[in-house]
């Protein structure tokens, strides 16, 4: 029906305005007013407020833990063992991976892959899955939206897209965000590890990428 059509873009229309506050907090806020992340939550959480989410559609939940980490598991295996294999093709074995085996270094990215989760699945994918009923195009805009706010770098861009995608497409079909965040927080500290410096900038996005000096 038109009406239910035309409803059904105000979800797309959340996601797309979302990705937009994001690149512009990335781009201008951060640097102008580092406090304006608050407008970010602020949106989220009218959002869910509106939407009448629950803590079940937003993927924070302990029912499916196994089932979500099972699925979850094979894709960042692989990935993890590909990552690890260009660690040792670009001959990283001088350093240690410090995110992943220093705890605080691990813990407080931890912290901050589960905030990416939170917006890239519990928001986005929501909102995705609303507009476009279906897990793999739902997936496909949210990992397109994830590697464009990771933009300009050259590492983090692509993996970003591949990652997103899959995590989008995982939470789509299991809504848990606990074993996507603590796999992203995996693969990010090993990427950090495998990639040199001089290519990733040390993971950063927006303008920090460019004002990196090693």
């Amino acid at each position: 029906m038109p009406e239910e059509r035309a409803g059904q873009k105000w979800y797309l229309a959340e996601a797309l305005w979302l990705a937009a506050l994001v690149g512009m907090y990335i781009w201008k806020w951060q640097a102008a007013s580092p406090r304006s992340w608050w407008i970010l939550a602020a949106w989220m959480v009218v959002s869910a407020v509106l939407r009448h989410d629950t803590p079940k559609t937003l993927g924070w939940r302990a029912d499916n833990l196994w089932a979500a980490t099972r699925k979850a598991v094979p894709f960042f295996a692989i990935a993890a063992v590909t990552i690890c294999g260009a660690g040792l093709f670009l001959g990283m074995l001088q350093r240690l991976p410090a995110h992943l085996v220093e705890p605080r270094r691990f813990t407080g990215y931890l912290a901050f892959c589960l905030l990416q989760q939170v917006a890239l699945n519990s928001f986005l994918t929501n909102r995705l899955m609303s507009y476009f009923e279906k897990a793999w195009p739902a997936a496909a805009v949210a990992g397109v939206l994830f590697a464009a706010l990771h933009w300009p770098n050259p590492v983090l861009v692509p993996l970003t897209l591949v990652g997103g995608v899959a995590m989008s497409w995982l939470f789509a079909r299991e809504r848990n965000i606990l074993p996507l965040a603590l796999g992203q927080a995996i693969l990010g500290a090993l990427v950090w590890w495998a990639f040199p410096l001089a290519w990733h900038h040390s993971m950063r996005v927006g303008p920090g990428f460019r004002a990196f000096h090693m």
